[in-house]
């Protein structure tokens, strides 16, 4: 078994910031759920580093074995769980034919990893192969986001581009989550081929946008809440359209 040398535990380390995942196109997966999702997706696997007491079946690549220590050093996480892979960001060259079949959501300034990881696993639950991020979202390869994705980063594509680009290429109903809008609680005749955009619970959707959107939609209040998190209600509306 190969042991781990100074350079790659450096460059693991590195790879924490965004700089040096886009300098590398690699970006760290961790833990055994995410790792094992990982080995089981298409994307290409650069390094795997586990502890001893791990073990996976099948493997087509080798595993670098780490102590404790060591994957401590590594990690993102104060409680690191047994393995740890590298991985290549996927090459997501995206084009406006791939988002005219079905629905694709669209963030704009989602700035919390938790939020973004969940909503990422949500897409991936109910079926949404593409998401299209504003450039001031957060990284998707950020390691907390990868760790909330619970392994669907792997199943859905992420691209960051200007969303104005997008809406005008774009031919389909663009929806906007907003605090007033149409009611999803009442019958709501939603669209197979569409556009979700969802915006930040701070700054909500720019106005900017307004000339893209072809309908607002709100989930109704009932409560005394000021707001509704981002990744809920991305669940709620994901659900309403898809049922």
């Amino acid at each position: 078994m190969p042991e781990i040398t100074k350079n790659q535990l450096k460059h693991v380390r590195n790879l924490k910031q965004k700089k040096h995942r886009l300098e590398y196109g690699e970006f760290i997966v961790e833990g055994e759920k995410n790792v094992e999702e990982l080995i089981e997706s298409s994307l290409d696997i650069v390094n795997l580093f586990a502890t001893q007491d791990w073990h996976a079946k099948e493997l087509s690549i080798s595993v670098t074995r780490i102590t404790n220590k060591e994957l401590s050093q590594m990690s993102s996480f104060s409680s690191p769980n047994k393995v740890l892979a590298v991985a290549k960001i996927p090459n997501s060259n995206f084009s406006i034919h791939k988002i005219e079949k079905g629905i694709t959501l669209i963030l704009n300034q989602i700035n919390d990893p938790g939020n973004l990881g969940t909503i990422i696993r949500t897409a991936d639950w109910f079926g949404v192969k593409n998401i299209i991020c504003s450039p001031n979202s957060v990284d998707c390869y950020n390691p907390k986001v990868v760790q909330s994705t619970k392994g669907s980063i792997a199943n859905v594509a992420l691209h960051y581009m200007e969303l104005e680009e997008v809406l005008k290429a774009y031919k389909n109903p663009v929806f906007a989550a907003d605090m007033v809008g149409t009611n999803l609680s009442k019958k709501f005749d939603s669209p197979k081929d569409c556009i979700i955009m969802m915006g930040s619970e701070s700054h909500g959707i720019p106005n900017e946008m307004d000339a893209f959107i072809t309908d607002k939609i709100t989930i109704p209040k009932i409560g005394k809440a000021e707001s509704l998190n981002v990744a809920i209600a991305t669940s709620i509306i994901l659900h309403q359209f898809n049922s």
